[in-house]
């Protein structure tokens, strides 16, 4: 929401005090009962005081209570506390919370989220964790040993200015060839291709002038080659102190020095930047591995990612391998042969071919080769409506016109063979140049940014999946063929890379009781590495489905084949713990798959008709394989417009009935229908700390951003919190559009003029904390909130204004209402990945050959100062496990190492969709999954051809997504 939204002159703003560290862990010993696997837990009451759990009233970091704050709940305006299964006699007394916030008045000023970051530090890592089997692992991090030497930054100015930093580059490489020994002192400088160069030591001057000429190697193979002339003026700037980033690395002081950073960052790339064809932070060539076809002319480039990274273990070199879809170099007619996949040289081109090769040719770089040693590139902009042959161009300023056929003749003795080709234009669309196909050849190296399909995406992941093993060993490789020790811009520089992997103390944590319906044969169950099954099990909360219907989308599934797979997924129901009522409302019902919106309503209003006015359950839908926009347009009309609930399945797994698929598939529909399939069993035990003594809400919350080459669809942001208490387990979503790549969340707090009402205040966080309210009957007195999607670069923006939304969205509930808030963003892209220390110990690996489930690391390789670590919580399935990095970035709950961990790999065990261990905790992965949904709710023209229709006039510039009908939003609608 804009800015303004938020203005009101005497609304209540918070000043966010800056925590202080607080003790270190103490080792906790658990109790043998629940490590052995002979037996649940058994359930002890709670001590108030129990060790690593609660906090003592002296750890309370400087907080105290907002002013005016009340000692009783009573006479609360937003809610009162009511009784619970988590009775006195299994839990301490809800304690009063003293507050980190003091509520102050501003005077109106614009007020987003707070001004300045500098008063606000995150949170300084507690000690570290004790709980879990210890072991351990291998990290691709690299140690590299800090220069002795001063860190000095130029500033540089080239004339007439650049825009490409590969030009630029070539400018710089030339002044150093050509004054490195003279002007330069024998420095080899370090250059980022734009404004800053990187000395060790001082070059002998603070400012100089320099004129480079630079040769056009591109004009042509041996004829004479244009040289360009241009000014460079290099400029002292800064020096980097080496001192402040060591104090850092040793943990003594808190703000890490970026500049030194970068600085070193740039050094340790520059070599593989001539070396290789920089993307991002990774370098690619088609020399590191032969490069693999995808299809319609693109292949897959291996390379690797690089970076430098602050640790405990000091500065380490972060390697990982990496891969990326390239566009094949081959002459044009064969790509587009290969794009269409049918024979271009003797059929011309139809409409619809010619739109699918102006799409896949737009942008990109093309050679000559019609000019024999002359190989000019151009630029693709369009190709031509009409063919080679019935072409013409002005030649003159009288408007004497030539064909194009006429000119490749005449100018260059070249017969154009494929007239019936359109021609490519290249340069701008005024002056527009003509080139044959046949003439032209696609450059290599160029990285192809738009969508994939799902073949090529299929294609992709087979070459970036590789076994633990054989990825440790390409990383090595990498290490040694990129040789840091003979690298001279490190050895300038004085950077010393080990060639080891760095080996980290690992612990495995212990995986959670789950608890299951008293009547199954199995009451509770204790995972084996990361996986169990529902056979003897029942949910522990089934709901049961009376009225329902199915739609058949699928010309080729029969209705007695539909029948026997809805029979069968009512009995696969019934086994699990539902109540499934056999038969449907009205038969099934046959329809065409482009007719989606009149099918629902005639089921809706016929089972309407029949049940007279009672509401349809469920709507089963059979979809064909591969259904286009049929899956988005029945969810969008299901849940946005006829408030019904859906399950959808595919006509392969309807063919072939296959246990585990109907298994899967009534654990969805259950938590779709408001049941629950398992809870922790600490959770109905009330023995979770810092969950279980007091009503406890867990949040999710994730951004998806359009994808490349959309520039106007808006990003959506999603919302979860969990709707129970102690179980935590049901969460209710909500979801909405905001600006094109915003990555703040809009909407958690907003308020609007009513002309009745007044200012009214609303959002998702405050919506989310009412409905909680409403399903326990208590007010949240804890919040925990798990934000994925955040790089680092954000971290202290998303923190500053989600955190002030949160307090504004708890004030305007009732005044003084602050209850304590955890704030921790949730990483999966990143590029650390954890190996077992012997790959041949099958006791300390999981079946893919990964690491185990439950195996966290919160040493040498994290953060020097504050509260992260990285948490593998799944059993690997192929490829190498990627571990989930969580970054404590706001603790109000005094949370120990162990208490964080040991809950978040806990609550992996609670994913509704599968009986796995999942690799994000759960409310992230739920947000994510609200917010792909959402993505159907977009008008159609909304979603396609750059998000055409997305953008609306209007204060925030988004059109609004449709609202979610309140019967969808109370359920787990997006499983």
């Amino acid at each position: 929401m804009p800015i303004r939204q938020m203005r009101e002159n005497q609304e209540q703003h918070f000043v966010i005090k800056p925590q202080l560290p607080s003790p270190m862990n103490t080792p906790q010993k658990n109790s043998k009962t629940s490590q052995n696997g002979k037996g649940p837990p058994a359930q002890e009451p709670q001590n108030v005081k129990s060790q690593n759990q609660s906090s003592p009233p002296s750890r309370n970091r400087g907080r105290r209570r907002g002013r005016g704050g009340r000692k009783s709940d009573q006479g609360d305006v937003f809610m009162r506390p009511s009784s619970r299964p988590c009775t006195a006699a299994d839990k301490p007394i809800a304690q009063e919370i003293p507050r980190a916030i003091v509520p102050v008045l501003t005077n109106g000023s614009e007020m987003g989220f707070p001004s300045s970051s500098k008063s606000l530090t995150f949170p300084a890592r507690p000690g570290f964790g004790q709980l879990g089997t210890k072991c351990v692992v291998k990290a691709n991090h690299f140690f590299a040993e800090l220069p002795n030497k001063d860190l000095n930054q130029y500033d540089v100015t080239i004339t007439p200015e650049v825009a490409s930093r590969a030009v630029n580059r070539a400018i710089m490489a030339e002044l150093i060839k050509v004054y490195k020994e003279s002007d330069l002192g024998m420095k080899l400088p370090a250059y980022d291709g734009r404004k800053g160069l990187y000395t060790a030591g001082e070059l002998p001057f603070t400012w100089k002038e320099f004129t480079v000429k630079l040769i056009d190697e591109e004009d042509s193979v041996n004829g004479p080659k244009r040289a360009r002339e241009y000014n460079v003026v290099i400029k002292f700037a800064a020096r980097a102190n080496l001192h402040y980033l060591s104090q850092f690395l040793a943990g003594k002081r808190a703000d890490c020095p970026k500049e030194a950073l970068q600085i070193l960052d740039i050094v340790l790339r520059e070599l593989s930047m001539k070396r290789f064809l920089p993307v991002g932070r990774s370098f690619y060539s088609p020399d590191i591995r032969k490069p693999q076809r995808l299809g319609d002319g693109l292949e897959a480039w291996c390379g690797f990612y690089q970076s430098i990274r602050p640790t405990q273990m000091g500065l380490s070199l972060n390697i990982d391998m990496a891969s990326a879809a390239f566009i094949e170099a081959l002459p044009v007619i064969e790509f587009i042969a290969q794009l269409l996949g049918k024979d271009v040289l003797s059929r011309p081109l139809s409409d619809s071919d010619r739109i699918k090769v102006k799409k896949a040719l737009r942008g990109v770089k093309v050679e000559v080769t019609h000019r024999g040693d002359v190989r000019r590139k151009y630029r693709v902009s369009g190709i031509t409506t009409q063919p080679t042959r019935e072409l013409v161009f002005p030649v003159d300023d009288d408007s004497n016109m030539k064909s194009v056929v006429e000119y490749f003749q005449e100018m260059y003795d070249f017969t154009i063979q494929y007239t019936h080709l359109p021609c490519l234009q290249v340069g701008n669309q005024k002056k527009a140049n003509y080139l044959p196909m046949e003439a032209c050849k696609i450059v290599e190296g160029q990285r192809y940014t738009k969508r994939l399909s799902e073949k090529q995406i299929t294609s992709l992941l087979k070459v970036t999946c590789q076994r633990p093993r054989d990825r440790e060993i390409d990383i090595l490789q990498t290490v040694q063929h990129n040789d840091y020790e003979q690298d001279p811009y490190a050895k300038e520089f004085g950077i010393r890379i080990s060639e080891k992997m760095a080996t980290v103390e690992a612990r495995v944590l212990p995986a959670p009781w789950l608890k299951y319906h008293d009547t199954g044969k199995e009451k509770d169950c204790l995972p084996q590495v990361g996986q169990w099954n529902m056979m003897n099990k029942k949910m522990i909360n089934g709901m049961t489905v009376s009225r329902w219907a199915c739609i058949n989308f699928s010309r080729s599934v029969q209705d007695s084949v539909a029948r026997g797979f809805c029979n069968e997924l009512a009995q696969m129901c019934q086994v699990s713990g539902m109540e499934f009522y056999p038969e449907p409302v009205i038969p099934i019902y046959n329809a065409r798959p482009d007719q989606v919106e009149k099918a629902l309503k005639h089921v809706y209003h016929a089972c309407t008709n029949k049940l007279k006015g009672k509401e349809l359950e469920l709507l089963l839908a059979i979809l064909p394989d591969n259904n286009g926009s049929l899956y988005g347009d029945l969810k969008r009309i299901c849940e946005t417009d006829l408030g019904l609930i859906s399950q959808c399945c595919l006509t392969k797994h309807v063919f072939k009935i296959n246990k585990q698929y109907l298994a899967n598939v009534s654990l969805k529909i259950n938590v779709k229908m408001g049941g629950r399939n398992t809870v922790l069993l600490d959770a109905i035990s009330c023995r979770i700390p810092l969950v279980s003594d007091i009503p406890t809400i867990i949040f999710g919350a994730d951004v998806t951003h359009p994808e490349n080459g959309e520039e106007t669809s808006p990003s959506i942001a999603a919302v979860v919190a969990s709707q129970d208490w102690p179980e935590v387990t049901k969460y209710a979503g909500l979801v909405c559009a905001q600006a094109h790549r915003q990555e703040l969340i809009q909407d958690l707090y907003k308020t609007w003029h009513d002309p009745v009402r007044g200012t009214v205040s609303g959002g998702m966080i405050r919506d989310l904390l009412v409905s909680f309210r409403k399903a326990t009957g208590q007010k949240p007195q804890r919040i925990i909130f798990y934000r994925d999607g955040v790089s680092e670069g954000q971290f202290y923006q998303v923190l500053l204004f989600e955190l002030d939304a949160i307090r504004k969205a708890c004030a305007s509930l009732e005044p003084n209402y602050q209850p304590p808030v955890t704030f921790i963003v949730v990483q999966k892209r990143h590029h650390t990945r954890l190996f077992p220390n012997n790959h041949r110990d099958k006791s300390s690996t999981d079946k893919s050959g990964n690491i185990l489930p439950g195996t966290v690391v919160d040493s040498k390789i994290c953060h020097p100062t504050e509260f992260d670590f990285y948490l593998c919580s799944h059993a690997g399935i192929q490829g190498t496990s990627r571990p989930a990095h969580y970054h404590v970035l706001w603790d109000e709950n005094n949370f120990t190492a162990d208490g964080i961990q040991s809950l978040t790999n806990n609550l992996c065990y609670t994913y509704a969709r599968c009986t796995r261990s999942v690799s994000v905790v759960p409310p992230a992965y739920y947000a994510h999954l609200a917010a792909f949904r959402a993505r159907f709710y977009m008008e159609p023209d909304a979603q396609e051809g750059g998000g055409k229709g997305a953008r609306v006039a209007g204060e925030t510039g988004v059109r609004p997504l449709p609202a979610l009908k309140e019967n969808v939003k109370r359920v787990m609608f997006y499983c």
